[in-house]
């Protein structure tokens, strides 16, 4: 029951970012993707290192600026310009990836044994979200495109350093650390890069709220919670449930339709989902990790 109830609480995490493809299209200016990100990350973080009072010491703070860049900084950079970029559901397609990525991963800095069944699984996640958003009217935007894999690569190398770099503090502590990295860590790059907006409007700010407070702070404090109990590769599949959510609020804010293959990717991302969960429940051999 206490499996069910971690897997329960983790997958929360992905439904909510689901939402962040209409957030960013419908509420946040547009076109300063990277300001967006700092917005997001160091107000929510700093809010949180308040409230745990603790930083981070010795070998840690080199450790949390990597996951902060790889979990954050990068991760959501890419995000938002593919969010930018790309029609909500094709920017989500990009990260189903992510799980073969993670399963790869793993088994080297985890030494977590390669199941070709959740492989397996993962591959017909991935072709169920292929039919939940590759529509005729899906626009295929190359740089889109290339930086959402960017960010699906760097957030699955941020998972499984998650695990395995793990500091003696709650999630909520760890959460707030890097947070606060990966915000500091793109600061520079936004004020370099990006004129900041003259003004901000009130759909702006609750737009930003809700991506820093419920879109950063309490999902990603439970993702790091499910890292923690279960396990990057039990963990990251689902992640199929961020597109899933991306389409279903299409087809309910946005007016969009859904076309039979369209269903039955749905039927075939969930299938995935709880078939890969049987997977991860069966003993492996695991193999030794890299040192280091």
């Amino acid at each position: 029951m206490s499996r069910n109830l971690d897997l329960l609480l983790t997958a929360i995490a992905p439904t909510i970012w689901g939402t962040t493809y209409l957030v960013t299209t419908e509420l946040l200016p547009p076109g300063i993707p990277l300001t967006v990100s700092v917005l997001r990350a160091l107000p929510a973080g700093l809010l949180l290192l308040v409230a745990v009072r603790r930083l981070p010491h010795g070998i840690w703070w080199p450790r949390v600026f990597v996951l902060g860049a790889l979990n954050f900084s990068i991760f959501w950079a890419m995000l938002f310009v593919s969010a930018y970029r790309l029609p909500g559901g094709v920017a989500a397609t990009v990260g189903a990836v992510q799980p073969l990525i993670v399963i790869l991963l793993a088994r080297l800095l985890l030494g977590t044994a390669v199941r070709p069944l959740a492989v397996l699984a993962a591959i017909v996640g991935m072709a169920g979200v292929a039919l939940l958003i590759l529509t005729p009217q899906a626009a295929l935007d190359p740089i889109g495109i290339l930086a959402g894999l960017v960010g699906a690569v760097s957030m699955a190398c941020g998972n499984v350093l998650t695990r395995r770099w793990q500091p003696p503090v709650s999630p909520l502590t760890f959460t707030a650390w890097q947070l606060t990295a990966g915000g500091i860590l793109l600061l520079p790059l936004a004020l370099w890069l990006e004129p900041m907006p003259a003004e901000l409007t009130g759909a702006n700010v609750l737009g930003l709220a809700y991506l820093g407070l419920i879109g950063a702070a309490l999902t990603y404090t439970l993702w790091f919670r499910g890292i923690e109990r279960l396990g990057p590769p039990t963990v990251s599949p689902l992640g199929f449930l961020s597109p899933l959510t991306a389409v279903i609020l299409g087809w309910a804010a946005l007016g969009q339709t859904l076309s039979p293959a369209q269903l039955i990717g749905m039927v075939a991302v969930l299938g995935s989902i709880w078939y890969g969960q049987r997977v991860q429940r069966q003993p492996a051999k695991a193999v030794a990790p890299a040192t280091g």
